[in-house]
């Protein structure tokens, strides 16, 4: 995979700024790049047996989806799928922890990509326990498999949840699949 190409058609995150805005009611998203245009929608399927979370470009045709692979995940695989071709770009892994909230995106190979870790874990670990706490907003780090930063997700305090989502050069990882899994987050979290 190259750095710079679109690694599915219609979807162009070659920047490196975006913000992720919920709607008030469900999980629903609207992701903006740096210049304010929507660039990708997302919304969780409700009633699935499988969680599925598609994402539509700005005219509403679905350009890749974010599928649970089981029933039931406490801690699970989530595969972005490319609609149009029907492959799998990538995988998103929650992994279950005490303290902290830690995701893994790895290749359809198995090979890692990045890792995004919430930054405080005393926070984190606050928030399990105590429901106001639960307004407090989340950062995550996005790494790479060589522990070199690729980026942030910083939430805003606000009565929806709105994230800034920063990525630099991110070699092998798609953007789709950072952009999807802060998207995705956000909805398991709230679980």
């Amino acid at each position: 995979m190259s750095v710079g190409t679109d690694v599915i058609a219609g979807v162009d995150l070659s920047g490196d700024r975006y913000v992720i805005k919920q709607s008030l009611i469900r999980n629903k998203y609207a992701v903006e790049d740096g210049d304010g245009n929507v660039v990708l929608k997302g919304k969780q399927k409700r009633f699935k047996m499988r969680e599925e979370f598609p994402f539509t470009d700005p005219d509403g045709d679905v350009v890749f989806r974010v599928k649970a692979k089981n029933v039931f995940d406490i801690a699970g695989d989530y595969t972005l799928v490319d609609e149009a071709s029907g492959d799998a770009v990538a995988v998103i892994e929650k992994q279950f922890t005490l303290f902290k909230h830690v995701y893994r995106i790895r290749s359809p190979d198995g090979d890692l990509w990045a890792t995004i870790e919430s930054e405080s874990t005393v926070v984190m670990a606050a928030k399990e326990f105590v429901g106001v706490l639960g307004l407090l907003p989340h950062s995550y780090s996005i790494t790479g498999q060589d522990g070199k930063s690729l980026g942030s997700i910083h939430e805003r305090f606000s009565l929806r949840d709105i994230f800034d989502v920063q990525v630099a050069d991110t070699g092998d990882v798609p953007r789709e699949a950072i952009v999807a899994a802060a998207c995705a987050i956000d909805a398991l979290e709230d679980d």
